[in-house]
């Protein structure tokens, strides 16, 4: 049935607008190397499930490839000129949600509310609002703490849902993906997107139909009407489903095939820097950790410790062993992209073993300890080997690793939940501001900030400059508070960066569209070639 549907809205929209590719070309089959973790929309803030998020729900705003922004459900936003304190939205009117409900302000005071809430991964974002009004059906006003240039970046991936739907199918909560729980969001979706969900096996596949009231119909490519998405984990069968045209297009092409990929007929390798970096974090906070062999004390909690692991890695031999050249190295945990970058703070510090061990002994671990690492094996780019590699060269200053690497379904409770020692963690910036890393994985954990952050740092200072920068309209001030910030994260080795990571995408020459910098691509944005 909604395949005839299809196929005459398809004929339809073709003769009227071009607004879809020919029939025999319309579906696209896309690989990547992990689900989305949720349907959800505000319970993970995790990229794979944004991803999938955007082709069924919109948020206000979206970023284009470039990065720039571009109206979504909001058609221009702009500051209050009577209050400073006040973002003023207008929405797009006549959208409906794909169980035919009207798109009305209502749905976005429900939705901003929903992800301001306890168990929203989302919440970090929506610190500084107070108050969301809806001043009539197509307006909605935000109220901060004091005036926030920067709010509508803040906006990106926060999804509008239907507040009817969510009340009649008992999913006003956000569903506690941290604690394993499981909600009808969390397996159905309705959203105002190009695409409706026809099916879903989690870990397994999705089929994704174009939306046929979709708002969009015209004003987008639409390429294609049917989007087949499979998780391959397995680097190899990825990559041998794009050669033998089992797949249509591939997000992470394994650094070890870019040539085979490229070189093959038929198929492109399309790459861009993107906006993420991979990093190590420890938990230097508690008294004691769990999963180590030292009795009574935490080495993490020793600086020493934490410098000594940063001079022992080799982050060049990390780009060019294990990534072939598809990385670059970084000293500081935010992308170039970011506002509070500077070449300064991301230099790199060349790997210096005996300096490392002369710190070891300094702080009384001469003889070294073994401590376990928790790396995901289907999220970044080559995560397992990464975490290898690092293994191995701190066992050169006597930290012996056991090597924890799991699904990221997996490993990401244990970083949100606080029950890790040492973990790899990979970490976009869609609001392209320092800010965002600050809320997130600096402030203290606790209250709305800080859900990514089971390091146990807690510097009071430190967190009333990061809730600062929500309301500081200088922005030269504002920026000096940033550097600042930044001065008290290098100084105290928070995090252990190791690099900048690069997008490589794999696809048919049929498949038309560019590399997003957040890895994030939007099929409504694709054509067919």
């Amino acid at each position: 049935m909604f395949m005839l549907r299809t196929t005459a809205m398809l004929t339809l929209a073709t003769l009227a607008t071009g607004a879809y590719a020919d029939a025999h070309s319309t579906t696209l089959k896309w690989a990547r190397a992990g689900d989305s973790l949720t349907l959800d929309p505000h319970a993970q803030n995790e990229g794979p499930t944004h991803t999938l998020a955007h082709q069924i729900y919109e948020p206000l705003i979206i970023r284009d490839v470039t990065g720039e922004f571009e109206p979504a459900l909001a058609t221009d936003w702009a500051p209050s000129e009577s209050d400073p304190n006040v973002w003023t939205f207008n929405l797009r009117e006549g959208v409906k949600f794909s169980d035919g409900a009207d798109f009305t302000a209502e749905d976005v005071v429900f939705s901003f509310e929903r992800a301001k809430s306890e168990t929203s991964a989302m919440k970090e974002l929506l610190t500084s609002i107070v108050e969301i009004r809806a001043v009539d059906d197509y307006t909605v006003e935000f109220v901060t703490d004091g005036p926030n240039p920067i709010l509508p970046a803040n906006f990106t991936n926060l999804f509008m849902m239907d507040k009817d739907w969510a009340e009649a199918n008992d999913v006003v909560s956000v569903q506690d993906i941290a604690n394993g729980e499981t909600t009808f969001a969390a397996t159905n979706a309705n959203g105002t997107g190009p695409y409706t969900v026809a099916s879903r096996e989690p870990d397994v596949k999705t089929v994704l139909e174009a939306n046929p009231d979709y708002w969009g119909v015209g004003e987008f490519p639409l390429g294609y009407t049917t989007i087949e998405y499979t998780p391959i984990q397995n680097a190899a069968t990825r990559v041998a489903a794009l050669l033998s045209g089992e797949v249509d297009f591939i997000q992470d092409v394994p650094v070890q095939d870019l040539g085979r990929v490229g070189e093959t007929g038929g198929l492109v390798v399309k790459t861009a820097p993107q906006n993420r970096v991979i990093f190590l974090g420890m938990n230097m906070g508690a008294d004691d950790i769990e999963r180590d062999n030292v009795d009574g004390a935490n080495p993490f909690a020793d600086v020493n410790v934490r410098r000594a692991m940063n001079l022992a890695i080799n982050r060049d031999a990390i780009r060019q062993v294990v990534m072939r050249g598809q990385s670059q190295p970084a000293g500081m945990i935010a992308p170039p992209f970011v506002n509070g970058w500077t070449e300064e703070l991301d230099a790199v510090q060349p790997q210096d073993v005996e300096a490392a061990k002369a710190l070891m002994a300094e702080a009384g671990y001469g003889d070294g300890f073994t401590v376990q690492m928790d790396c995901p094996n289907d999220r970044y780019v080559n995560d397992e080997a990464i975490c290898q590699a690092v293994a191995g060269m701190l066992g050169q200053i006597g930290i012996t690793i056991n090597l924890n690497a799991q699904s990221k379904a997996l490993h990401f409770p244990l970083i949100q939940n606080g029950t890790t020692d040492l973990y790899l963690l990979g970490w976009g910036v869609p609001t392209y501001d320092s800010e965002y890393v600050f809320n997130f994985l600096v402030h203290s954990k606790e209250g709305d900030r800080g859900s990514w952050n089971p390091t146990g740092f807690s510097n009071a200072d430190v967190d009333a400059k990061i809730v600062s920068l929500s309301s500081e309209t200088d922005l030269d001030a504002r920026n000096a508070t940033i550097g600042e910030i930044w001065n008290v994260v290098q100084d105290e080795q928070l995090y252990l960066p190791l690099h900048h990571q690069v997008l490589n995408w794999g696809m048919t020459e049929s498949v038309g569209t560019e590399v997003s910098p957040e890895d994030d691509p939007k099929f409504k944005h694709f054509s067919v070639n």
